[in-house]
């Protein structure tokens, strides 16, 4: 990763470079992730497809991070990171300019850490970092990321506390301020996880609310109609597509893993609710989502491992979904590596359509990639690159 040293008084008095650059200092950063991939089922036809499919590992990024030593163990810290599409070069998270992070914030050795901005939640920084995902990416994520598996979602306006680490314990809280005139409670978005390392064993667990402002609308339409003021959507395919008009959303997960020799292991639960009110086109409808995996480190260089996700929905719906995964990594330095990546789905009993709002036969989609598949199985292999810098 390159390092620019940089100041205004660095820039101003050339002399003095150098105890400048000791008490601040940014830093420039990236990762370009890009595959070519091939999806059976890729649409609603049953066609298959082989397309670049980007940022699979990681998700494509450029960014800067800086912190300014304000003395007595207190610092200034911001980060802005872009997210876009190596293959076309568009904007990621919805064309914003710094769509994956913005903010800025105070950290102290001794009482933590506040920031404001846009910013990950508490169930992303704690315990995403102890899943699969945080190995392999979307293909070994949640069918349609229903519970945030693979970070669909960041949470605009927040305001965020981390604490220090407490003999291996830490927590973490977030509230998203809403900025609605007369209801502040409509649209925020809240969050708390805490996580324990102790050596080779890590375990997190937390829970994530967000409210959406425009369900309560009577009649119901067929739009979607998720505009919350801080919590982006959560809709990536045709399994939760039809939940968009929730009144809010719940998310609860815990995740273990532990580490033995050149192997580690883990184990994920999730239940993500979607809360429904007069103005939403659906009853409330909950994911149970099981997600268990084993990564073995053949050598310094490769890396393998293997994943299964168990997905059983309830409520509005009842479906199931069964989704095996595989991956392999080879990194040809610290910053570069080739990867290849599988998985298979299968999907039995009913779901509701985004389009009709009527139940139908359930139908897949891998990850948070998108697909609508109009099928009940689809399979999905990349081979690709990624660079850090």
């Amino acid at each position: 990763m390159k390092r620019f040293a940089l100041t205004s008084l660095s820039l101003a008095l050339l002399g003095a470079a150098g105890a400048a650059q000791a008490q601040s200092s940014v830093t420039l950063y990236g990762v370009i992730d890009a595959g070519l991939g091939y999806v059976s089922n890729a649409n609603a036809a049953g066609d298959h497809q082989f397309a670049m499919i980007n940022g699979n590992l990681s998700g494509d990024r450029w960014g800067l991070k800086g912190q300014e030593d304000l003395g007595g163990g207190l610092k200034a810290i911001f980060q802005l990171e872009n997210g876009f599409d190596i293959g076309t070069g568009r904007l990621g998270q919805g064309g914003r300019e710094f769509g994956r992070q913005a903010f800025v914030g105070l950290s102290g050795a001794q009482w933590g850490t506040v920031t404001l901005g846009r910013q990950y939640d508490p169930l992303v920084d704690m315990v995403q970092g102890i899943t699969a995902d945080n190995y392999w990416g979307s293909v070994f994520a949640t069918p349609g990321d229903v519970d945030n598996y693979d970070n669909s979602l960041r949470v605009s306006n927040a305001i965020k506390y981390v604490s220090p680490v407490f003999s291996g314990f830490q927590f973490e809280g977030l509230y998203g301020v809403s900025g609605v005139a007369g209801a502040n409670g409509q649209g925020q978005t809240w969050s708390a996880a805490a996580t324990y390392n102790n050596g080779p064993l890590a375990v997190a667990g937390g829970y994530f609310y967000a409210n959406n402002p425009n369900a309560g609308r009577i009649p119901p339409t067929t739009a979607s109609t998720w505009n919350s003021t801080t919590s982006d959507a959560l809709f990536d395919g045709p399994i939760n597509n039809a939940y968009a008009s929730a009144h809010a959303i719940g998310i609860a997960r815990g995740a273990i893993q532990y580490s033995i020799g050149a192997f580690t292991v883990g184990g994920s639960y999730s239940n993500a609710q979607f809360k429904a009110d007069g103005g939403s086109r659906f009853g409330s409808e909950h994911f149970n989502v099981g997600n268990g995996f084993v990564n073995f480190q053949v050598s310094p260089a490769l890396l393998v491992g293997a994943g299964y996700t168990y997905t059983k929905s309830g409520g509005d719906s009842s479906a199931t979904y069964h989704q095996a995964s595989l991956g392999a990594d080879y990194s040809l330095s610290k910053r570069t590596d080739f990867y290849a990546v599988a998985a298979y789905q299968h999907a039995s009993g009913d779901q509701r359509d985004a389009t009709s709002g009527q139940l139908g036969s359930a139908q897949v989609s891998i990850g948070s990639y998108g697909y609508e598949s109009g099928s009940s199985h689809q399979e999905i292999v990349i081979i690709g690159v990624r660079h850090k810098f």
